[in-house]
């Protein structure tokens, strides 16, 4: 063999084994980055517990992003009591949600942001969080529940955003959403159990003491608790005087048996047309800050949350959704002791889809 054979051999065997080699370390790196992903916390945790400073600092970053939606009064007095309505239903969105969702959003950091977000949702969080998405340039993945009123699912589609619809609850989404989260290394965006989602919430507080400030008593729908969480942490720290009320419906009271139960429990509950509130337990923080600032937290039923929602509509021709109309269904119904007292109903959303509506206002006619 000559001297020039032997050199070609030889770089054949060379190349052979750099390509090997090659081919090991891409393996291994790839290897290192998908257990990287596997091991990134799932959301970024703000460390510190909400404060008002947190809550005034949300406000800033939403300024000129989120309304400050309008307070009015009820056309007629409720047992002589004087009752106004804070409009989160004409919020961007259709709901206070946005609030907590771009706030959280936009403390994420570069790299955060790059490997994306998810979240699980009835439909009002989801819009939020695909409106921060779309605005931050984010690429957002969210799972609802398939029987997510449609028009809910259509607008958060609207956003660009990826919907995927998962079989049963909303609780059956968040577990599709985190285990997406861990596979992708995705940041998951809480609905409502992170501070910085219960700070947005705490700054409709801010903006009812501005237009109102004799307040007395604040009456706040309840799912997952980061709203009555922000509103009431952020009231009871510039007026310690005022009194929060919560309700949820009865056929998903999760965060009424908690409390009671003094731990958190799982309901399965039943279906409601407050589909925004259907959450089979609180949040740790939020069932925390609830135990600790909330005066008291009340029940109604389907048939009080619906003549809510067409009062509503009849006499202050507002479109509340379900889950919107249950502070009002509860003053309505003499649920709260608030006599004589400035009272302020939060309507906390107002994406009703079209087919609950023709219902409502079908039975409505024939009673």
């Amino acid at each position: 063999m000559t001297f020039p054979e032997k050199r070609l051999i030889n770089n054949q065997s060379i190349s052979r084994q750099t390509s090997f080699l090659i081919r090991l370390v891409w393996c291994v790196m790839t290897l290192c980055i998908a257990q990287a992903a596997m091991t990134l916390p799932v959301h970024a945790d703000t460390s510190e517990t909400p404060t008002l400073e947190t809550v005034r600092e949300a406000q800033k970053i939403l300024s000129g992003v989120t309304q400050e939606t309008p307070l009015i009064p009820v056309v007629s007095s409720i047992d002589g009591n004087h009752v106004w309505l804070k409009l989160e239903n004409l919020q961007k969105t259709g709901s206070f949600k946005l609030r907590g969702a771009y706030y959280k959003i936009s403390q994420l950091t570069t790299s955060e942001r790059q490997r994306g977000i998810t979240t699980c949702s009835a439909g009002n969080h989801a819009q939020g969080v695909a409106y921060a998405a779309r605005h931050f340039g984010i690429r957002a993945t969210i799972f609802l529940p398939d029987n997510a009123p449609k028009e809910k699912i259509a607008a958060t589609r609207s956003y660009g955003v990826d919907v995927v619809l998962v079989k049963g609850s909303f609780d059956d989404a968040k577990a599709k959403s985190l285990e997406f989260a861990q596979k992708t290394g995705a940041v998951y965006i809480p609905p409502f159990d992170d501070n910085a989602i219960i700070a947005g919430q705490g700054t409709i507080a801010l903006e009812i003491l501005k237009q109102l400030p004799d307040v007395d008593v604040i009456v706040v729908p309840v799912g997952g608790g980061g709203l009555i969480s922000g509103i009431a942490l952020t009231a009871k720290s510039l007026k310690p005087a005022i009194r929060v009320y919560g309700v949820q419906a009865a056929n998903m009271p999760s965060m009424v048996q908690s409390i009671k139960a003094g731990h958190i429990v799982m309901l399965t509950g039943a279906p409601t047309i407050a589909d925004g509130v259907n959450v089979g337990a609180p949040g740790n923080i939020t069932f925390d800050l609830a135990r600790k600032y909330v005066d008291g937290i009340v029940i109604v039923d389907e048939k009080q949350i619906k003549k809510a929602v067409m009062t509503l509509l009849d006499k202050q021709k507002i479109l509340a959704e379900g889950a919107g109309a249950l502070s009002f269904a509860a003053i309505q119904n003499h649920l709260i002791p608030v006599q004589g007292k400035n009272v302020v109903c939060i309507v906390s959303g107002g994406n009703m889809d079209n087919a609950t509506l023709q219902d409502l206002i079908r039975d409505s006619g024939e009673n």
